[in-house]
């Protein structure tokens, strides 16, 4: 496995809770896991997370609240935003922001994209995008 140049760790409330919505519904997959302190690596279609479990005390001397993730998004890159979207619904969870298609010109070029929203259990958002090509203008 290579590892990213950036490569960020989410500290989560319950790490359990999070396997299960990154691996069981959004297909992660996981690399590399410890127990002491709970831990993941997951990726997904290149992507790369790690996870960390707040042991007691963290949540609060690092004053965190839900939403954890406010401020930032993480773009993900899918081959198929559908395919998330049928799994969030099969497992009745909630998306932040239903499909966006948007272009960006650039370089005699538009540049298309095909987005959703959705939080994870800590409230990090996450923007998963599909390519949608590009048109010549």
């Amino acid at each position: 496995m290579k590892f990213l140049p950036l490569l960020p760790e989410l500290y989560v409330t319950n790490l359990k809770n999070s396997l299960h919505f990154y691996v069981d519904i959004l297909q992660f997959v996981v690399e590399y896991d410890r127990s002491s302190p709970p831990f993941a690596f997951i990726s997904y279609q290149g992507s790369q997370l790690m996870l960390q479990e707040l042991v007691n005390g963290e949540l609060e001397e690092e004053k965190l609240e839900y939403p954890f993730g406010r401020g930032i998004n993480f773009q993900i890159e899918t081959v198929s935003v559908q395919t998330i979207i049928d799994s969030l619904k099969q497992h009745n969870y909630p998306l932040k922001r239903g499909i966006k298609d948007s272009w960006y010109e650039g370089e005699g070029a538009k540049y298309g994209c095909r987005e959703i929203l959705v939080l994870d259990p800590d409230g990090y958002l996450l923007r998963f995008s599909e390519d949608l090509g590009e048109q010549k203008i």
